[in-house]
């Protein structure tokens, strides 16, 4: 080998020793940098959740003092003392008279985070006032809830007994706050009361009693005596045929028409005959059936060129003219 050889080996070589001792500086300066970029990246992680639990923290405890300035008290003594004294005052607000109602307390039950106390009461009174405190404790502006809600008919005419469960929460621990009286967002003047009035119109608890036929008069029996009697197969009249039901079977809408005379239900579907015209549809739309009172469902029928109503629970002398815009979407073209 000559020295040109032996220098060209010796420089091969000595690229070669650089190039490996400068990969080896490499491995020797990047892993530490690469174990440092985990760790900020892994610090950075803990801090975005750290800051994300802190949100969370600072929205959950807003909602709660906006919860808590909604309850009675903080103790749970406190809370059942107020909650009597208000369900007292709505009582008397309604017009009915506190020595008819009872009040037990109830609870304290443990639940997370709060206590569950309240009141059963029991009393009697005009259906009317009864309703008007149901509304005033449904829509009270703290937070409660009404449950067990039951109705007896009353010792007297016109007189129900009502039995519920008043029931509120105590937090524990309780944020603090600066509490106010709160008012109710309605009275017992509102719209939302007033939609109410239908239910003390049908006197629903009223037990059923058989209308006793007047004495004939004089002319009446005259009449009689001289009127030809009504031949036994003459048909029954519009008036005897009531929609008792607007159910739906297997998916389709069904009308369920009872013949108050031979005391009989019959079924009928879209495009059955029905009442001199043909079944369109069932209409379920939710619609004003009179002051104060909504229909929630209803027959439509095409007579002619016309279409008619029937509401349920009327019968089909009942049927009321439909204009082209009260039709249910799907059937305005027809």
């Amino acid at each position: 080998m000559n020295a040109r050889e032996k220098t060209l080996l010796f420089a091969v070589g000595g690229l070669v020793g650089i190039v490996a001792a400068g990969f080896g500086l490499r491995v020797l300066i990047t892993k530490p940098l690469r174990e440092i970029d985990q760790k900020i990246a892994t610090a950075q992680s803990k801090l975005q959740k750290i800051q994300s639990d802190r949100r969370a923290y600072f929205d959950a405890e807003d909602r709660m003092k906006a919860y808590a300035l909604r309850t009675f008290a903080d103790t749970v003594d406190q809370a059942s003392g107020l909650s009597g004294e208000m369900l007292t005052r709505q009582i008397l607000r309604s017009g009915l008279q506190e020595s008819d109602f009872t009040r037990l307390p109830v609870g304290p039950r443990k639940l997370r985070g709060a206590s569950e106390i309240g009141w059963s009461v029991q009393g009697e009174g005009p259906f009317a006032d009864v309703l008007d405190l149901l509304f005033l404790l449904q829509e009270s502006p703290y937070v409660s809830r009404l449950e067990n809600l039951s109705f007896s008919n009353g010792e007297g005419p016109g007189l129900v007994k009502v039995r519920f469960r008043y029931l509120t929460l105590v937090f524990e621990p309780a944020p603090e706050v600066k509490r106010k009286e709160l008012a109710p967002p309605y009275t017992l003047e509102s719209p939302q009361r007033l939609v109410y009035n239908g239910i003390v119109t049908r006197d629903l608890l009223r037990p059923y009693i058989k209308r006793v036929a007047p004495p004939p008069t004089p002319a009446a029996q005259a009449s009689a005596t001289t009127t030809p009697p009504v031949h036994p197969g003459t048909p029954p009249g519009p008036e005897s045929f009531k929609i008792v039901s607007l159910s739906e079977w297997m998916g389709q809408p069904e009308v369920h028409v009872r013949d108050l005379t031979q005391q009989k239900t019959q079924r009928y579907k879209a495009g059955d005959a029905l009442a001199g015209g043909t079944v369109v549809c069932v209409d379920y739309r939710s619609l004003p059936a009179g002051p104060y009172l909504r229909s929630d469902s209803r027959v439509i029928l095409k007579i002619g060129n016309e279409f008619w109503a029937i509401e349920r629970g009327k019968t089909l002398a009942e049927k009321r003219k439909l204009a082209a815009t009260e039709l249910p979407e799907q059937n305005k073209a027809k």
